[in-house]
């Protein structure tokens, strides 16, 4: 993996506290610790990494990330959830996935950003630069590894998102999301389903919903109020949702329903 280049400064810098602290403290309060990339090093490797990191706290509608901007720098997200998205010259846009706690974002192929992220909500992330990838590479090798890891994790997500819009109707695709976030916030194992009555806390708005899986917001409206009619989820609030028949959810989901 060849490095980009020398970067230059950002063309929107982001006004953010980058304080440094002491490394041993940075990394034993990190949510994404013991998740993603950084698992993959002793706390005595995490030295090196913390040490070229910036630690950055972002506020929540937050852009940090533009489509088509210089890709100067990736990001390992420690808490909270950013959206990645992809805007159409009309003003529309396409949200393609979330990252949270242990993600990396921003480590594309090309010199440029292929999608735009934005905070959700207050989030923590360590800010790396693109620059320095290789050093960081030939000094732990193992690293390497767990980046192959990221992008084939990444490909699966991208095959299942284009069933969700290509194939599945709007029902189909909010079973699909519930689940997916049942999984994502790991109230249930892999292939697994939530227990009945499982809540989810969802810091996306309808919109981001809508956004994500190729429908209106009146559309999302619609398809939630027919779930919860059914009986198979509970909307105690805008941002939490409860998973009465997770099984029943599958089954729409799957279309076997």
């Amino acid at each position: 993996m060849s490095s980009i280049g020398k970067a230059v400064p950002l063309r929107h810098p982001v006004a953010i506290n980058l304080a440094e602290r002491p490394t041993g403290s940075v990394c034993d309060d990190c949510g994404a610790r013991h998740i993603g990339l950084c698992d993959a090093l002793s706390d005595d490797e995490l030295v090196f990494l913390a040490r070229v990191a910036q630690h950055m706290s972002l506020p929540a509608g937050k852009q940090f990330m533009e489509e088509g901007e210089p890709a100067q720098h990736f990001y390992n997200v420690n808490s909270g959830t950013v959206r990645l998205f992809k805007a159409l010259p009309d003003g529309r846009r396409q949200i393609i996935g979330f990252a949270g706690p242990g993600h990396f974002i921003g480590l594309a192929a090309t010199d440029m950003n292929i999608v735009s992220a934005e905070t959700m909500e207050p989030v923590q992330v360590c800010r790396f630069s693109r620059a320095g990838l290789d050093a960081m590479l030939a000094e732990y090798q193992v690293l390497e590894r767990k980046l192959l890891d990221v992008a084939m994790h990444e490909l699966a997500l991208s095959q299942q998102q284009m069933l969700l819009l290509g194939r599945k109707t709007a029902l189909e695709r909010i079973a699909s999301f519930l689940l997916y976030w049942a999984r994502r916030q790991e109230v249930c194992g892999e292939g697994k389903l939530p227990r009945p009555k499982t809540k989810l806390s969802l810091p996306l708005s309808r919109t981001d919903l809508a956004d994500y899986l190729g429908l209106t917001i009146e559309t999302v409206s619609r398809s939630l109020s027919r779930l919860k009619k059914n009986g198979l989820i509970e909307i105690p609030s805008t941002h939490d949702i409860v998973l009465l028949r997770p099984q029943a959810l599958e089954d729409i989901a799957d279309a076997t329903n």
